[in-house]
């Protein structure tokens, strides 16, 4: 199995199938998940929901989030804690 230090190794697939035979040989380095955990400390202090998401527009997300270095989750909530602000700033 070939480990990769870089989100930037990971490609932009164009079918499920492509993505599946890529994460059946490739793997992050433990370094590379430590530092992409690292700033949620947060996490004790959330609440977890279930939110439906098209899957195409999840796919979407997702790279757009790898693209920024980020996690998409810690992505969609920083998009709605900028929306939920601009919201209350229009009140």
């Amino acid at each position: 199995m070939n480990a990769f230090s870089s989100w930037n190794d990971v490609p932009l697939f164009d079918s499920e199938q492509a993505e599946a035979a890529f994460w059946e040989e490739n793997r992050p380095d433990l370094r590379l998940l430590e530092s992409s955990v690292a700033g949620a400390s947060e996490g004790a202090e959330s609440v977890t929901i279930t939110l439906r998401i098209d899957p195409r527009m999840l796919a979407r997300i997702k790279r757009l989030a790898r693209s920024r270095y980020l996690n998409y989750q810690s992505m969609i909530k920083q998009w709605l804690s900028e929306r939920m602000e601009h919201e209350l700033r229009d009140r």
